[in-house]
């Protein structure tokens, strides 16, 4: 892949240089006003209320999950180096400790805490680490009252304006650079696992992982990482029972909560997670590891838990699926996967579907396939670009759109650059070396001049 080669040279011989909605006069809500910051209409100089001047950088991107409002931002404070860290907005200064912030370790990498109304008492904002958090004030009065609704997730970068002129069959050439690099470090990183503990496990690793999803990614890899394959193959009959009592989804046992046929379901889990419970009770992963609000009900990881333990008994089959590294068969193994369960139902919890449901979906085996499978033939010395890059873009996630907007801003040709799993990729590797390493908000981002010396 010479196109890898030479997006490497780029990204190694231009490493970026620092690391980088009102009607008249109304009391404006917290959404609005934190629209208005990220617009930076309250400007980019402040004063902290201990008296630090604050220079914002870069506002970063605004966090549409759980945690602070805006992440990969960048402040200065007394002009001295540029950090970088989340920004969190609230309507009162007390609204750090009320909100819980100064315990929840999601805010640990704050470097700001913006407020519009000052307590008769001082509140100081502190991390679960008790390191101290700038404050500033910030006065809605001194706002115009003219202001848009459309809000990006990020602001166009700089590289928008060179990237616009290129024409496209240049410009997807970088992009595809960047992708076969990305593709060859995933790859990299699955050889050094079946190095370590051999291919299956490799295997079995990385489709737990992204069976978990962003959210509850960690949490699949630490069950497959606790629950090696090989243990769970020996163990078939109880696999199941196993992974779901380690996932901690077993822990109460009043079968009173579920319907009918869950009940039945559950108690059978639980009668073969009991003679195991003992010895594998230090295995089991904390509550608070698992995401269960954010996720679409097909997604929930008791549906995907119930996959990977699928995939446990079904292991040969699959296994053979991947014996001539054909993506449709791998494919056609995955569609065909099923649980007289789950493939009715969404949790444990959930009244039974109406229809039939598939177990792993065409968007999550479409990832399966271009995050494990497909890398895993690269390493295995098959040419597999071909089949790469026709793999179609089924899903979209918050970095992605971010890197999209800091690229393209409103070029009409953005959504052909993001309409295979390929050019996805590529996006967002240019934008975690580049955007993600720059804090200088573009200015001394080396991107936009290589784009226009690119070969």
């Amino acid at each position: 892949m010479l196109l890898a080669d030479q997006y490497s040279d780029l990204r190694d011989s231009a490493r970026v240089h620092e690391r980088a909605l009102f009607p008249a006069r109304r009391a404006p809500s917290e959404l609005e006003l934190q629209a208005r910051w990220f617009a930076g209409d309250f400007g980019k100089h402040f004063r902290s209320v201990s008296g630090d001047e604050v220079e914002i950088v870069q506002f970063g991107t605004w966090n549409r999950e759980a945690g602070p409002d805006f992440s990969d931002a960048v402040v200065r404070l007394n002009a001295g180096e540029p950090t970088r860290g989340t920004i969190e907005f609230d309507l009162a200064d007390r609204s750090w400790e009320t909100h819980g912030h100064a315990t929840n370790s999601a805010f640990d990498n704050a470097v700001l805490h913006i407020f519009v109304q000052q307590s008769a008492r001082v509140f100081f904002t502190r991390t679960k680490s008790n390191r101290n958090v700038p404050q500033v004030r910030v006065d809605p009065d001194t706002l115009t009252d003219s202001f848009s609704a459309n809000v990006p997730l990020a602001r166009p970068g700089r590289c928008q304006a060179p990237l616009k002129d290129l024409e496209e069959e240049r410009l997807g050439c970088i992009l595809t650079a960047a992708s076969q690099f990305r593709l060859q470090r995933k790859a990299a990183r699955i050889k050094t696992i079946a190095e370590s503990h051999g291919r299956d496990e490799a295997l079995f690793q990385e489709i737990a992982a992204a069976l978990g999803y962003k959210q509850n990614k960690l949490a699949f890899t630490l069950l497959a990482q606790r629950l090696p394959l090989a243990f769970l193959r020996k163990q078939s009959d109880d696999a199941e029972a196993i992974l779901f009592g380690v996932a901690g989804f077993l822990e109460a046992p009043d079968l009173g909560v579920y319907t009918p046929d869950t009940r039945e379901y559950v108690r059978r889990l639980w009668d073969r997670w009991w003679p195991y419970r003992n010895e594998m009770q230090r295995l089991v992963l904390p509550p608070k590891l698992w995401r269960l609000s954010s996720t679409r009900p097909l997604n929930h990881p008791q549906r995907r838990l119930a996959a990977l333990a699928t995939l446990v008994r079904a292991w040969p089959s699959f296994t053979r699926s991947l014996a001539g590294r054909k993506t449709e068969a791998a494919e056609e193994f995955f569609l065909r996967l099923h649980h007289p369960f789950w493939n009715f139902h969404y949790t444990l919890t959930s009244a039974p579907a109406a229809t039939e449901m598939a177990l792993v979906g065409e968007s999550r085996i479409n990832e399966i396939l271009a995050n494990v499978l497909l890398p895993l033939f690269l390493t295995e010395g098959s040419d597999i670009w071909a089949a790469y890059e026709k793999l179609p873009a089924r899903l979209s996630n918050r970095r992605l759109e971010t890197g999209a907007t800091r690229l393209f801003g409103s070029d009409p040709r953005r959504p052909r650059f993001t309409r295979t799993v390929a050019f996805q990729q590529g996006l967002l590797q240019i934008y975690e070396d580049f955007c993600l390493q720059d804090n200088s908000d573009c200015a001394q981002c080396p991107f936009p001049e290589q784009m226009l010396n690119w070969k």
